[in-house]
């Protein structure tokens, strides 16, 4: 049990910015088998974006709640898939060989297909939540598991890519390298379990709402052999940015799935 709480707490202080306790380190061990963990941090900063977002609700319109939700998530993780996401969009944007899209995705700097590509990003996440929440807006249980299974599929569908593809950089110095190490079944069975549970839990309003995985994780399986294509495998910055799409093609299954299921 101690040992698990360790695990736990090396994957809450790599993927956020919530504080720990002083024992726990980026240790390479604890790191891998925190993946089992990984989308029950959507559960975690799901709940912090729900309650901003019910907070912010009570006084202000649905729309602005729905900004303070997205910023508080963004706080929660210290940008961390976001980051990822912007990388992504800058190094296969504007690089032509392996080599030159990773070492743009190494660059800190922020270029411009990387900020045209947050701009969207957040536009598209803001209407189509916007949309989804007033699907929900006289059951606030359910806007509460629809931000949790959003989050929780979302991460789901970015760290299973690590269970079927090969880590792209040779350098042992990056931050995300301990989690592409093979994996066991706790890990695979964690992870499936906490992703997709909050989602059986909505879906017992309509059970058509499973379907959503689908085309989550069709958007999953093209990124991947994008990533493959083109870099020979994935990195850090590629899991952070197919947890952003496939959480948008979350909100966006959900209202399509309502208006034509």
């Amino acid at each position: 049990m101690k040992k698990e709480l360790h695990i736990f707490f090396t994957c809450l202080m790599f993927y956020t910015r919530i504080p720990c306790p002083k024992n726990i380190s980026h240790d390479p061990e604890y790191l891998n088998k925190a993946t089992r963990y990984f989308p029950f941090i959507g559960w975690i900063v799901g709940s912090i974006s729900f309650l901003a977002f019910y907070i912010f609700s009570l006084f202000l319109s649905i729309e602005t709640a729905v900004i303070l939700a997205l910023i508080a998530s963004i706080l929660t993780t210290g940008a961390f898939h976001e980051d990822g996401f912007a990388d992504v969009c800058d190094g296969f944007g504007g690089g032509w060989t392996k080599e030159k899209i990773l070492m743009i995705m190494k660059d800190s700097a922020i270029g411009a297909y990387g900020a045209i590509g947050l701009v969207l990003l957040f536009l598209l996440k803001f209407k189509l939540l916007s949309e989804s929440v007033l699907l929900f807006s006289d059951h606030n249980y359910l806007i509460f598991l629809l931000f949790i299974s959003a989050h929780s599929v979302s991460r789901l569908a970015a760290i299973s890519i690590i269970f079927t593809h090969e880590y792209s950089r040779d350098d042992a110095s990056s931050k995300s390298k301990p989690i592409a190490k093979n994996h066991s079944r706790k890990e695979i069975s964690g992870s499936f379990f906490f992703g997709l549970l909050p989602l059986f839990a909505l879906s017992c309003l309509q059970y058509e709402l499973l379907f959503i995985v689908i085309p989550v994780f069709i958007t999953r399986y093209f990124l991947a052999r994008y990533f493959q294509k083109w870099i020979g495998g994935y990195t850090g910055d590629c899991l952070g940015a197919t947890q952003q799409v496939c959480e948008a093609v979350y909100y966006l299954s959900i209202l399509l799935i309502w208006k034509f299921i």
